[in-house]
């Protein structure tokens, strides 16, 4: 399907730059609706001769969209319309089955899986001896195809998923299928720098800034299930917190 003209009035007499109009006119298209994620826009030859532009003016607005996280640019498709920022509700939910409630598709590439001792840290948050063994997961979270989070989680190895379940499921709907009920979580949530495997990773500036979660989880019973150590995209995640009057 071909790429649908969005209607751009652009105002030459302004001093506001033509990229900036340009790319503002685009993202009220996304925002209203008029656009849909999966729509492909036109590319910057197209849209530049539509508008009486120059290229690199053409370029320089749909770029700014990139960076925001509002279009991605798919080798043989072109450039497409993304979800919008994923804003998640601070409760005890995965973020595997978040993304799935807002109508996003998420997927998983696993980056690490392994089996041994947990480090003294990671034993005391478990509450477990330090000679257990415990299973460490790292996960790459995407929504859309688009690079999302990392998720670091520790889970006593008897508990642990298999890696090929953790591929196609979220980790609470793999501990769910063992019989695991996830009843309370004590949840810490910050900002840092990012390194710079994270930045490549989420694809994101080097030195950019990530939001931070560390969850211990527990059962009904008050044993702690798993640790988990997580970093979002900060220019595409937020945490929404509900504040109450005492």
């Amino acid at each position: 399907m071909s790429p649908a003209p969005v209607s751009v009035e652009l105002d030459r007499t302004s001093p506001v730059p033509l990229y900036y109009q340009l790319a503002q006119a685009l993202e009220r298209s996304i925002l209203n609706g008029e656009l849909v994620p999966g729509d492909r826009i036109e590319n910057e030859i197209d849209l530049a001769k539509r508008l009486t532009l120059s290229r690199p003016t053409a370029r320089q607005a749909i770029q700014a969209l990139v960076d925001k996280g509002l279009l991605v640019r798919k080798r043989g498709v072109g450039t497409q319309v993304v979800r919008n920022e994923v804003h998640r509700a601070v409760e005890l939910t995965s973020l595997y089955e978040d993304l799935i409630a807002a109508g996003q598709t998420p997927s998983t590439e696993l980056l690490d899986y392994r089996l041994g001792r947990p480090d003294e840290e990671i034993a005391d948050e478990l509450g477990i001896e330090h000679d257990a063994q415990v299973v460490s997961i790292r996960r790459l979270r995407s929504a859309d195809d688009v690079p999302l989070a990392i998720l670091s989680n520790y889970i006593p190895a008897e508990l642990a998923p298999a890696p090929d379940e953790l591929q196609s499921k979220g980790l609470y709907q793999c501990l769910r299928g063992r019989g695991i009920t996830i009843a309370q979580a004590q949840q810490r949530i910050g900002a840092r720098i990012s390194d710079d495997e994270e930045s490549r990773l989420l694809d994101e500036p080097a030195g950019g800034a990530v939001l931070t979660m560390q969850r211990v989880a527990f059962n009904e019973s008050g044993t702690a299930i798993e640790l988990g150590r997580h970093v979002y995209r900060a220019s595409r995640y937020f945490f929404d917190v509900s504040v109450f009057s005492r």
